[in-house]
C-alpha cells in the first residue's frame, strides 16, 4: 500500500520534520531581504561587487530563458500544425503508415520538380513540409520497434474533469462546448462535472441541470458529483478531486474498464480545449511503453478574456504563459499546473489528490514521482489549452484578485516538506536526484520572492548606507552607470517577450478598436511595477504565512467573469 506523507500529521517526530522543512524557504527569503539593508551598511564594497556579479548572473538568465522561450515558441507552432487525428487513427500500424509517409514524401517532391508555375513561396512551404515528415518518418521507423506494445485508441477513454465551486454555468459551457467540437469522437469521454455542497442547492442544481440538458447525448456520459466537505479535509480543489475520482472508480468498476485505457485530465472549469489535443494526448499516450509513468501538460495561456482584462493582469498571465513554454522545454524539472492530464490507474495507485492541502496541480506529479522512485516525467503536448485571466467588476478588484491568485500559486512552496519527507526514506531514489530536486525548488520559490526586489533597489542600498567612505570611492561612483548598463542589455529579454505576446495573442474583438493594441504595447512599460508587487509580493507573503504557521484554512477560488 502506498503511502505519501500526512502535512498534517500527528506523530510527534514527523511533525517536528515537518515544521522545520516548511519554515526553509520562508528563512531563506527574509535572510535574502533584511541582508540586503545589513550588509550594505556592514560591508559596501562586498555587496556592491554582489550587485554587478548578479546584475551578470541576471542577463545570463534572460538569454537563457529567452532562448528556450523562443525554442518553445517554434515547437508550439509546430505541434498547431501536425495532423494528429491522422498520426492517432495511422500509428497502430507503423509499417504500413511508413510507407505512407514515403510516399507523401516522394509526391512533394515530385510536385518540386514538376510543375513551373509554382511560385516561389508554395516551393518553400513544400520544402518545409517534406523535412517536417522526414523528421517524422524517422520516428515511426522508431516506434515500429515497439509496436505490440502500441495501444488501440480506440479502446482509449478520456475522463475529464471540471472542478466547480460556484462558477457559473457561462463559464463552464465553453470548456464542453470545446470539447464537443475536438476532433476526437465524442463517445470516448466521459464528463466528469465535480461540484461543491457548500455552492447553495438551488444555484447549483439550476447550473448543473442547464449543461446536462444543453450537452446530452454528445458525451459517452455525463457524471455529476457532489463533494461534501469532511472534517479531516480543507475545502480546497484536491479534496473535491479525489471525492469526484473514488466515485468514478465505482462507476469504472461496475462497466469492467481497465484503468490503464482511462486517461484522466483535471481541468479548470474554464479550460477550453484545443481541438487537437486529444488527439495529440491519446497519440503519445498509445505509442509511450511508459505511459503510466507521465503526465501530459497543454501549454496555458489565457486567452479567455485577454482582451478584457487590465494591463496589470495581461502582463502578469502572458509572463506565466512565457514561463510554462520555457520550462516545455527542459527534459527534466518540469511539472504540472493548472489543466493536465494523467492515466487514471496512477493516480488510482497512489491515492489521488491530498485532501488537505491548498496546491494540488503540482502535488499530483510529486505523489507520482515519489511511487515510480523518481522514474516519473511531465511530457509536454505543443498545444495551447486557453484559460481566464483575472477579471473583476472593477479596476482595482482585478488587481486585487490577480495578487491572491498569484499568492495562491506562491504557495505551492508548502510542497516542498512534503516532498522532502517522501524522497529522503526512499533509497530507491539516489541522493543526487534528492539534492537537485531540493535546491530546484527553493531557488525556484526564493528567485520568485526576491529577484525582482533585489534589481529594483538593492544597487542603491550601498549608496543610501555605506556611508561617505563608501560613496567618494571609484566603485560606488560608478555602481549606478554599470548597473544601468548591465540592466539595459536584460532588456532584450522584455522585446522578445512583447514580439511574442503579439504572436501568441487571440484576435482582437470587434468591440475594440486598434488603439486597444496601442494599449497592448504600452502595458509593458509597468514591468518594473508589476515585478516587485505582483511578482514578490505574493510569493513573500506565503512564504511567511508557512513560516510563521499562519496557513491557510482553505482554497481560494478566483471569481470568474468574461466581458
Amino acid at each position: 500500500m502506498f503511502k505519501f506523507p500526512n502535512p498534517k500529521t500527528t506523530n510527534p517526530k514527523e511533525k517536528k520534520i515537518q515544521r522545520t522543512l516548511e519554515m526553509i524557504p520562508g528563512i531563506l527569503t527574509w535572510f535574502t531581504l533584511i541582508g540586503m539593508f545589513v550588509f550594505s551598511f556592514l560591508f559596501p564594497v562586498y555587496v556592491a561587487i554582489f550587485i554587478i556579479a548578479f546584475d551578470i548572473y541576471w542577463i545570463y538568465r534572460t538569454i537563457f530563458i529567452t532562448y528556450y522561450s523562443v525554442e518553445g515558441y517554434k515547437k508550439l507552432k509546430e505541434g498547431s500544425s501536425i495532423d494528429w487525428w491522422e498520426r492517432c487513427q495511422n500509428i497502430m500500424h507503423p509499417e504500413k503508415y511508413a510507407t505512407f509517409i514515403q510516399k507523401r514524401i516522394e509526391n512533394m517532391q515530385l510536385s518540386l520538380q514538376g510543375y513551373e508555375k509554382i511560385t516561389r513561396k508554395d516551393k518553400k512551404i513544400i520544402k518545409k513540409e517534406i523535412i517536417k515528415n522526414e523528421k517524422y518518418l524517422e520516428e515511426v521507423k522508431d516506434i515500429s520497434k515497439i509496436k505490440n506494445q502500441i495501444l488501440d485508441w480506440r479502446e482509449i477513454i478520456h475522463v475529464v474533469m471540471l472542478p466547480t465551486a460556484g462558477e457559473p454555468a457561462d463559464i463552464i459551457e465553453p470548456s464542453l462546448q470545446a470539447l464537443m467540437e475536438t476532433n476526437f469522437p465524442n463517445q470516448q469521454f466521459i464528463i466528469l462535472l465535480a461540484t461543491e455542497e457548500r455552492e447553495p442547492k438551488e444555484q447549483r442544481e439550476a447550473k448543473v441541470n442547464y449543461l446536462k440538458n444543453k450537452f446530452e447525448g454528445v458525451f459517452r456520459d455525463f457524471i455529476v458529483t457532489t463533494h461534501i466537505v469532511k472534517d479531516n479535509e480543507m475545502k480546497a480543489k484536491g479534496s473535491n478531486a479525489t471525492f469526484a475520482a473514488k466515485e468514478l472508480v465505482k462507476y469504472l468498476k461496475e462497466r469492467r474498464v481497465d484503468f490503464k485505457k482511462v486517461i484522466f485530465s483535471n481541468f479548470d472549469c474554464d479550460s477550453v480545449a484545443h481541438p487537437q489535443y486529444f488527439a495529440a494526448l491519446t497519440y503519445e499516450y498509445i505509442i509511450d511503453p511508459k505511459r503510466l509513468q507521465r503526465s501530459y501538460q497543454p501549454l496555458p495561456m489565457y486567452h479567455n478574456n485577454l482582451w478584457d482584462t487590465n494591463a496589470f493582469v495581461r502582463v502578469i498571465v502572458t509572463g506565466s504563459s512565457f514561463w510554462h513554454i520555457f520550462q516545455s522545454t527542459r527534459t527534466e524539472g518540469m511539472v504540472t499546473f493548472s489543466s493536465h492530464s494523467e492515466p487514471f490507474d496512477t493516480l488510482y495507485r497512489v491515492g489521488f489528490w491530498p485532501v488537505n492541502m491548498i496546491s494540488e496541480d503540482s502535488i499530483i506529479y510529486w505523489k507520482c514521482f515519489s511511487y515510480y522512485n523518481g522514474d516519473y516525467k511531465v511530457k509536454p503536448i505543443y498545444l495551447p489549452i486557453s484559460l481566464d485571466a483575472v477579471l473583476a467588476e472593477t479596476y482595482w478588484k482585478t488587481i486585487k484578485n490577480q495578487y491572491k491568485q498569484k499568492r495562491r500559486w506562491a504557495y505551492g512552496i508548502e510542497n516542498f516538506p512534503i516532498i522532502m519527507r517522501a524522497l529522503a526514506p526512499n533509497k530507491k531514489i539516489s541522493l543526487r536526484k534528492k539534492i537537485k530536486v531540493a535546491l530546484e525548488m527553493l531557488e525556484g520559490h526564493h528567485s520568485w520572492a526576491t529577484a525582482s526586489v533585489i534589481l529594483a533597489i538593492l544597487g542603491w542600498l550601498p549608496l543610501i548606507f555605506g556611508g561617505n567612505q563608501f560613496n567618494q570611492s571609484v566603485l560606488a561612483h560608478n555602481l549606478p552607470l554599470i548597473t544601468r548598463y548591465l540592466m539595459t542589455l536584460a532588456m532584450t529579454g522584455l522585446v522578445v517577450s512583447m514580439s511574442l505576446s503579439f504572436l501568441l495573442m487571440p484576435p482582437r474583438p470587434k468591440k475594440y478598436s486598434r488603439w486597444r493594441n496601442v494599449y497592448m504595447l504600452l502595458q509593458w512599460i509597468l514591468v518594473p511595477i508589476i515585478a516587485p508587487f505582483l511578482g514578490s509580493l505574493p510569493s513573500i507573503d506565503s512564504q511567511t504565512r508557512i513560516l510563521m504557521g499562519k496557513y491557510f484554512g482553505e482554497f481560494w477560488v478566483t471569481e470568474k467573469m468574461r466581458k
